[in-house]
């Protein structure tokens, strides 16, 4: 198969704005276009295929338009390359994840598969500045900036002799594998995201989620024997397996994580890292297990603040217990400010406060960190509390510099129908662009319409 070539004899006006969609990078013109009836394997102005634009330009977003709608990855290129062979020259695993699309498996031969894996695998194993000081001769040490390859991860760039790629090569062969049904062993995958102990690394990232969708029980075996791993490093990467099995679990309605549960508890008894343990805390709170109370007190003292931050997670079961809320009433005075905002967040839930959480949130109310302020005035005007203190506490934040707490405010007071509520919304002031779907702003529609003369 060939690049297609757009007729110049035969301009057309959404080719034309699709060519310019790509070429400015605007994702949701390109969509626009597409829907529009735009051929998502139009050519450029070097009448290559519009995907290599997107390529060469690391724009996953609108690769993945164009792919999503039928432009071919695979397309022979004069040079004998395709669209998805130079993605994994550039290393960008948010790019190879645009171009692979949906079942790439039945849809690319063997034979591509094998040549897409071997250079990804050359890549991985030369490294980006060897491999480009091979391909350019250019003496000297490549330049290094980090860079965003998705909307959730970062990722090193790399030039040298004009040539710029991304340090994404271990993400881009585990993701080409596991499209193409090869299994590596766990401890080799394990190799290729340990160098880089980053949550928000695209290497990390791309691993962590390849090991999570392993299964088989030899694979639960290697992946289990990481918790006694003198590394903290090795630990703290099974805690963001686990925690990607449970969001998976989660999301595809498997009630399977018994297994999880039970390994999570006891782990949790024994980490002693600080940041492994909050990382096997984070996960286990998202469970219900008979032990979760007690391994919150276990740890409502710890010396580690990214541990105490945890524990309300523990705590807050429905209804409360008179231990965990002496405990979650004790850390709301914890003198880190993200635990005093955990348990500003937990005691929203449930709406009925008691006389206890509504001290204890108006307090916070009043607290020197304004993210803490942010988050017990969302619990509150979100409670189903209608007690005068607690209307006049949040009233009175209308005098905050912080707009989002004035908006608070006067969304408290919107849903309570409180007379001064137009005034409250006019205290607000204008919004900037992100609240068109904002509950708040909403708030004030309904409260007016609730309260229409007509309605007396």
């Amino acid at each position: 198969m060939t690049a297609p070539q757009h007729d110049p004899h035969g301009p057309n006006d959404v080719h034309d704005q699709l060519v310019a969609a790509v070429i400015a990078r605007d994702s949701r013109a390109v969509q626009a276009c597409l829907q529009d009836g735009a051929d998502p394997n139009t050519s450029g102005p070097d009448g290559l295929p519009l995907l290599c634009v997107a390529v060469g330009g690391f724009d996953h977003a609108t690769a993945d338009a164009l792919t999503d709608s039928g432009a071919d990855s695979g397309v022979v290129l004069p040079d004998g390359t395709t669209p998805l062979l130079r993605a994994v020259d550039l290393g960008s695993p948010a790019l190879i994840g645009a171009l692979l699309g949906k079942d790439p498996r039945p849809r690319i031969a063997e034979a591509e598969q094998r040549r897409l894996l071997d250079r990804a695998r050359s890549w991985y194993e030369t490294g980006e500045a060897e491999e480009l000081r091979r391909r350019t001769g250019a003496p000297g040490p490549a330049t290094r900036r980090l860079v965003n390859d998705d909307e959730h991860t970062d990722i090193e760039e790399v030039s040298l002799g004009g040539l710029t790629v991304r340090a994404g090569h271990s993400g881009v062969l585990t993701d080409l594998e596991w499209a193409f049904g090869v299994l590596p062993p766990v401890a080799e995958l394990v190799a290729r995201a340990v160098p880089y102990p980053d949550e928000l690394h695209a290497n990390w990232s791309t691993v962590s989620y390849a090991l999570a969708l392993r299964s088989s029980p030899q694979a639960w075996a290697d992946l289990a024997a990481l918790r006694h791993h003198p590394d903290p490093v090795h630990r703290r990467l099974l805690a963001r397996v686990l925690s990607t099995r449970n969001f998976l679990a989660d999301y595809h309605d498997r009630p399977d994580t018994a297994q999880d549960v039970a390994f999570l508890a006891a782990w949790a008894l024994d980490e002693p890292d600080g940041e492994v343990l909050a990382g096997v805390l984070d996960v286990y709170a998202n469970y219900d297990h008979a032990d979760q109370e007690a391994i919150g007190f276990r740890y409502a003292g710890h010396p580690d603040p990214r541990v105490r931050r945890e524990v309300p997670y523990c705590l807050s079961r429905t209804p409360l217990s008179e231990p965990a809320l002496t405990t979650l009433l004790a850390l709301a005075r914890d003198p880190d400010s993200c635990v005093r905002y955990v348990v500003a967040q937990v005691f929203a839930y449930p709406h009925e406060l008691t006389p206890a959480t509504r001290e204890c949130l108006l307090a916070l109310l009043r607290d020197p960190d304004p993210g803490v302020r942010r988050r017990a005035a969302e619990s509150l005007s979100g409670s189903h509390d209608r007690t005068a203190a607690v209307t006049e506490a949040l009233a009175a934040l209308l005098d905050e510099e912080d707009q989002n707490l004035r908006l608070e405010a006067a969304y408290a007071l919107a849903v309570r129908d409180d007379p001064r509520t137009d005034g409250a919304y006019e205290r607000v002031g204008p919004l900037g662009p992100g609240f068109e779907h904002d509950h708040r702003v909403s708030a004030h529609w309904h409260y007016t319409y609730r309260n229409r003369p007509d309605r007396t």
